[in-house]
């Protein structure tokens, strides 16, 4: 039985690591790490098993989320904390994109915005070819998906009915300075990938039952791909960054940095005290 209470102080504790890495860094997308961690949180603690040669493969298109990410993988042991300091500094390995040469457990070098669904796309057909059992998650931005190799890459995967692909949108209403509707309008975004035979799963993205629940049924899926729009919120847990376009990428000052740990420890406090 998955323990819902521990992965959502998981996903706090990857909250104090992203706060902490822009803060010691000075510079981060920490809006958008924000919102999507408790997605990357659940993924790799229910579905990635570093252990195995051929295993569930994560692209994160968002590629300048990555204080998202390598909070995830501080709390599964693959780089240091220690390491925050040098988060986009020359030579580091923490560079401001995913880098796969740096981080072998890096499934993808992303960063040019709309490719990581077509990378994650050629994986799962590889996997396929392969007859591997293990899928592939791709988590996009919704400034992303205004791009128009996304939209390439979702007709491919329902074409060839990849049921091992999971293609998930972190819809969280911001780009980097104004609301992605004013934008370009993604609306309806669901029923547009009904359309294009997708398995959609609406859930709220920083709520970690649905999240945990719309894992679960993504392994009931089979003979088309899946995708979900998960609802979040830009820089969600801290008070002050919530919905603030500001906070797309920005450094913490020390006030900031002291405010947003205060909140983050409160709400760790707030789910263990949860029956």
């Amino acid at each position: 039985m998955t323990d819902i209470k521990q992965l959502k102080l998981t996903a706090n504790r990857n909250r104090k690591r992203i706060v902490e890495m822009v803060y010691q860094a000075g510079v981060g997308h920490v809006g958008g790490a924000l919102s999507v961690i408790d997605l990357l949180t659940a993924i790799y603690e229910l579905e990635v098993d570093f252990n195995e040669e051929k295993r569930t493969r994560v692209v994160l298109s968002k590629g300048h989320a990555t204080p998202a990410l390598y909070a995830e993988l501080a709390q599964k042991g693959i780089i240091d904390e220690k390491d925050f300091p040098t988060f986009r500094q020359i030579n580091s390995r923490l560079q401001g994109h995913p880098y796969t040469c740096d981080i072998p457990q890096v499934d993808a070098t992303t960063g040019l915005l709309g490719q990581g669904f077509s990378t994650a796309l050629g994986m799962a057909l590889v996997k396929k070819r392969e007859q591997d059992p293990h899928r592939v998650y791709a988590i996009a931005g919704d400034g992303e998906t205004q791009e128009g190799q996304i939209w390439e890459a979702l007709m491919m995967a329902a074409h060839y009915k990849l049921d091992n692909l999971v293609y998930i949108f972190d819809y969280n209403k911001l780009s980097s300075g104004h609301p992605t509707n004013e934008v370009i309008n993604l609306e309806p975004l669901a029923d547009k990938l009904a359309a294009f035979n997708y398995h959609v799963i609406v859930i709220d993205g920083n709520d970690m039952e649905q999240v945990v629940n719309a894992l679960k049924e993504v392994r009931t899926v089979s003979g088309r791909p899946v995708a979900i729009v998960a609802n979040t919120v830009k820089g969600k847990g801290v008070s002050f960054m919530e919905n603030v376009p500001k906070w797309h990428s920005s450094g913490l000052t020390d006030a900031e940095y002291e405010t947003a740990m205060r909140d983050l420890s409160a709400r760790e406090e707030e789910i263990c005290n949860e029956l």
